[in-house]
């Protein structure tokens, strides 16, 4: 609003700068009214248009609903060749009347007019496929005929002849909407942008691409409505949840959102550069192209649960829901959740690679530990019913694992002593395998030291005789009750969240971790591990150890049978049901752990350890990374950088890597560099910061200034009472959300001082949550705390006071030195 007020100050200053004209308020209402004239009929133009659309639509709905109508009859035939018909069928028709009934806002966005091409083949869409103007397209007069119209929306719509009614965003048809510039405008002349509301259309807004020409549609001059479609995007008030940027994806974010997804696609871009929104619109067109190549499942990795939140109906709204899961990095393991938060100085013990040996060895520990709880008749790690519940119980005081092995064997007493046991646990360990999975091998190695102490191996010189004695004699032992109780026992089933569990006796820790972390970090990694529930960083860490340990197979759960089946007889003929194409896609989709296509939002903040993880899940995969290293909240980037390139499997060059040159060409690097979120007062501000953070790091540019420069407020009583008003008036100020970011540590203090505040429309949140996330106004609290936070303090703080796409203010406290107009020390010039 205030922005607006401006707008209209400077076009009175202009009026008055112009002696002896015409008075404005002669000229302007017949100006208005012609203006007003031209919009309406513009937007009845677009409205008998999407009418038509709506009308197609229809009849496609009906369409699907005729299929799924017929290919239910098909049941009734009762073959199974027929019911696998009817399962592919039912399921295709489905999939394509819930994309039809979707309810889109804005469902057709956008229109290009163009020249005549230089071709004239069209492309599957309909379209015209030509990129450049025909000879001759142009006059030398400067006047043009538009040979084309397209319009653009969320899917694809032809009319009763295959004509294309609007072209799904994205279709090579529709990259001249995003790609045509002023400068290189290829066929295009003009450029709208269409605002509607369900069925209605509300409003155009017209970018024209050729200015110096003169260009007419059905006989009239091509009209321009408006002032700038980006511009009109950008003013919109923000809501908690984010909207796509479907309508007003600039040139270099379309390069990023079409580029080839072979090998890896590095994306940097500074704040408001669109970075989350142009992975997410990457991952609709990906699906888009090759539909078939990501059935495997396309994964997007978010910071936090908040950036999920706000980003989770972008895919539905361009069309695209089921294949793509988009994931906290607290969230990828099942069955865990991150809700706690690390001191700074214990995240960076547990997501350093030193944690890795530190985790190899609590393995092999808490294999000891469980062996000893077994004998002394306690339960073990994981150990139950075997139905794949983890039991989680913490062995108490253990004396030792079971000291000795005793079986009857051939009519004989046979045993194995502490040391003999020590001997054949530690070859067991000397293989590769996860722990678990090393139990078949210590249970052959038992048997063997059995069978050598039995003195059975000399009995026989012919080779046949001899195994068939020794195959017996397994037979013998392996049915022995006492052997399989030891086995049990000795070497129990191990679980990632057991292990980490007896990480959290200080003592045991500093054992495993001798030399790889100081006293130090052992105390403090061992209580954090005391408390309920778990870190980003401990999720980390039970998915490393879930690596280490292995999980046996679990027998798979009798499949229930189809209640179609048995009414039409067939469960006698096949008593055990294939399953249909859709049953094995979301048996797929719920067991999956690895994906065709990873896309890392905010890669710049994952540790070693949470690289690890991420890369798990995509070792056969293309990748898309996006970050800014300049918003990094991880102290050591190197260490992190080198992970990334292991997940990847990729090295840097010169590393020696099998491969590594031929992979690291083929990776793709793009740049962001315009600042869409920010004005350039708040832009201004930030680089300040910058400087301080990353010295000769550059910010990206802002495409707008509302004159509006970032408040700066003293404390005035208390801190929290300073905090709310500032908040109360920033909500008077702004139509959308108000962030309030705060250091960590007062997260839940903040809570509770905005408490009743804004109906919904302000947040309190710790500045390590803020990342990706944006809001109208923001008001960052103490910027000293926020930057003391960590090593990487500054950055953070950077990442906080570029949230605000009108609005920030700034509260300093005695901590932050401020001078007498309130500006923080780090923040003045």
């Amino acid at each position: 609003m205030a922005a607006q007020a401006q707008q209209d100050s400077a076009v009175e200053s202009v009026h008055e700068a112009a002696p002896g004209a015409v008075p404005d308020t002669v000229r302007a209402p017949v100006r208005d009214a012609e203006a007003d004239s031209v919009r309406d009929r513009e937007i009845s133009g677009e409205q008998e248009h999407l009418d038509r659309v709506y009308r197609r639509l229809e009849e496609k709905i009906h369409e699907a609903e005729f299929l799924m109508h017929d290919a239910a009859q098909r049941g009734h035939v009762g073959t199974p060749g027929a019911l696998a018909e009817r399962d592919a069928q039912v399921f295709r028709a489905g999939v394509h009347l819930n994309r039809l009934n979707n309810e889109f806002e804005d469902f057709l966005f956008g229109r290009i007019d163009l020249l005549l091409g230089k071709d004239g083949k069209k492309g599957p869409d309909g379209a015209y496929t030509a990129v450049e103007p025909a000879e001759g397209a142009v006059r030398p007069d400067g006047t043009a005929d538009i040979a084309e119209t397209l319009h653009i929306g969320r899917i694809g719509v032809l009319d009763e002849e295959y004509a294309p009614l609007v072209i799904d965003w994205r279709a090579p048809a529709a990259a001249p909407f995003y790609r045509s510039t002023p400068v290189d405008p290829g066929r295009v002349v003009r450029r709208r942008v269409i605002r509607s509301k369900g069925r209605r259309v509300l409003g155009v807004e017209d970018d024209l691409m050729r200015p110096e020409l003169t260009a007419f549609l059905n006989g009239r001059e091509l009209a321009v409505v408006g002032d700038g479609a980006l511009m009109a995007a950008l003013g919109q008030a923000r809501s908690h949840t984010m909207r796509d940027i479907v309508a007003s994806i600039q040139a270099e974010q379309d390069l990023v959102i079409r580029a080839p997804a072979s090998s890896v696609t590095y994306v940097e871009g500074g704040p408001g550069t669109g970075k989350t929104a142009v992975a997410l619109h990457r991952a609709a067109y990906l699906l888009y192209q090759d539909r078939r190549r990501y059935s495997g499942g396309i994964l997007i990795v978010s910071p936090t649960p908040l950036l999920v939140s706000y980003t989770e109906g972008v895919l539905p709204s361009l069309g695209e829901e089921g294949q793509v899961a988009i994931r906290a990095i607290g969230s990828l393991v099942d069955g865990a959740e991150a809700t706690l938060y690390d001191a700074p100085s214990v995240a960076r013990a547990k997501g350093s690679s030193r944690m890795l040996k530190v985790l190899r060895k609590a393995a092999r520990g808490a294999l000891e530990l469980g062996a000893a709880a077994a004998a002394a008749g306690q339960l073990a790690f994981g150990e139950g019913d075997g139905d794949g519940d983890d039991g989680d119980a913490v062995p108490q005081a253990p004396s030792g694992p079971p000291a000795r092995l005793r079986v009857v064997a051939f009519g004989r007493r046979l045993e194995l002593a502490g040391p003999e046991l020590d001997h054949v646990r530690r070859t067991a360990l000397g293989g590769t395998a996860p722990v678990n999975l090393l139990r078949p091998r210590a249970r052959k190695l038992l048997l063997d030291a059995l069978w050598a102490k039995s003195g059975a191996a000399g009995r026989h010189s012919d080779p046949e005789l001899a195994a068939e004695l020794r195959s017996s004699f397994d037979e013998d032992v392996l049915g022995e009750d006492s052997f399989t109780a030891f086995l049990d026992a000795w070497w129990p089933e191990l679980t990632p969240r057991g292990v980490l569990e007896t990480m959290a006796d200080e003592r045991r820790l500093g054992r495993w971790a001798r030399r790889v972390l100081n006293p130090g970090e052992v105390r403090k990694v061992a209580r954090s591990l005391k408390r309920d529930g778990y870190s980003v960083h401990d999720i980390a860490i039970l998915d490393e150890l879930q690596a280490i340990l292995g999980a046996p197979a679990r027998p798979r759960k009798k499949r229930e049978l189809d209640p179609l089946d048995q009414l039409t007889g067939l469960e006698e003929l096949m008593p055990v049901r294939e399953e249909t194409q859709r049953e094995r896609a979301e048996r797929l989709a719920q067991e999956r752990v690895e994906y065709a296509h990873v896309i890392v939002d905010e890669a710049q903040d994952l540790t070693p350890l949470q690289w690890r993880m991420v890369g798990r899940r995509g070792r056969h995969a293309t990748w898309t990374v996006v970050g800014d290293p300049a918003q990094s909240s991880w102290s050591d980037p190197d260490e992190a950088a080198e992970a990334r390139d292991e997940a990847l499997g990729t090295r840097l060059p010169g590393s020696g890597h099998p491969g590594a040159a031929s992979r690291s060409s083929r990776a793709r690097r793009f740049e962001l560099t315009v600042n869409y979120r920010n004005p350039a007062e708040i832009a201004e501000l930030a680089a300040k910061v910058l400087a301080l953070a990353m010295p000769g790091a550059k910010s990206p540019s802002a495409v707008r200034s509302t004159g509006l420069k970032p408040r700066f407020a003293l404390v005035a009583g208390s801190l929290g009472a300073t905090v709310r008003a500032e908040a109360e008036a920033l909500l008077e100020r702004v139509e959308g959300t108000v962030g309030v970011v705060v250091a960590m540590n007062r997260r839940e203090e903040a809570k509770r001082w905005l408490a009743g505040l804004g109906g919904g429309r302000v947040v309190a949140l710790g500045s390590l949550e803020a990342k990706g996330l944006e809001y109208d106004a923001t008001l960052v609290v103490s910027p000293a705390e926020i930057a003391d936070e960590s090593p990487a303090g500054l950055r953070v703080l950077y990442v906080a006071l570029t949230r605000a796409t009108q609005q920030l203010t700034v509260v300093a406290g005695e901590r932050d030195q401020p001078d007498a107009n309130g500006v923080p020390d780090l923040l003045r010039d």
